[in-house]
């Protein structure tokens, strides 16, 4: 075997395994595989370790930092037009331009002053990425995130701007339990006639795929430790 395939080989076995695991927690909740995408996220990885993934098939790509994913994408995009490119991480105000020229979904709307300028932004250069509203789930002051109690405001806002907001997203408190928080955002979600859900990383996917989610957030176990 030539050394060279490895890494290609590695990418298609752990892109497989993810989605077998994605299959089978669908089935347990009486659901269609086809109804959670993957987004592998690719944070601190370069396009060396990308481009594997892509070539086994992957297209849905999330990056935590605007600047992290200027410097890498554009090039892989000339190569795999196809791409999705999601911004998984928060989003600074001043950044919202940079972030609408280059993501297809934005996951991180949680305040305000955010909604306005990502509005502004969008009339000026034509382009309406997806949103989710990020809820602050276990409402944790380190954590970014809208609280539960101002969602509905922020809804109402985001609404009234226009902006295509299709969805939740969140990252329940580490070292606990995910069940209940995944149930909670998939109780808000519905109670504001929302149809997305974006919740589970690496540890918990199976899990949040069994209590609605719609797009998982997976980077570890795609590419390993960082």
């Amino acid at each position: 075997m030539n050394t060279t395939d490895t890494p290609l080989l590695d990418a298609a076995r752990r892109l497989h395994d993810i989605r077998d695991r994605m299959a089978k927690a669908a089935r347990l909740a009486d659901r269609k595989p086809e109804d959670t995408r993957l987004i592998a996220v690719s944070k601190t990885f370069g396009p060396e370790a990308i481009e594997p993934l892509l070539q086994a098939g992957q297209r849905l790509f999330g990056e935590n930092r605007v600047q992290e994913a200027q410097g890498k994408w554009p090039a892989l995009r000339e190569a795999y037009p196809d791409i999705e490119l999601h911004l998984v991480g928060q989003l600074q105000s001043n950044k919202a331009e940079d972030a609408v020229a280059l993501f297809d979904v934005i996951h991180s709307l949680d305040r305000s002053s955010l909604a306005q300028a990502l509005a502004k932004v969008m009339a000026k250069l034509g382009r309406r990425p997806s949103c989710y509203v990020q809820v602050n789930i276990g409402q944790e002051e380190q954590k970014g995130g809208i609280a539960i109690e101002a969602l509905p405001a922020l809804l109402d806002e985001a609404q009234a701007l226009g902006l295509p907001v299709v969805g939740l997203m969140c990252v329940p408190p580490a070292e606990r339990e995910p069940a209940p928080y995944f149930a909670l955002l998939s109780k808000l979600a519905k109670r504001h006639g929302l149809p997305r859900l974006s919740m589970g990383m690496s540890g918990d996917f199976e899990t949040a795929i069994t209590l609605g989610a719609t797009e998982i957030r997976v980077g570890t176990a795609l590419f390993g430790g960082r």
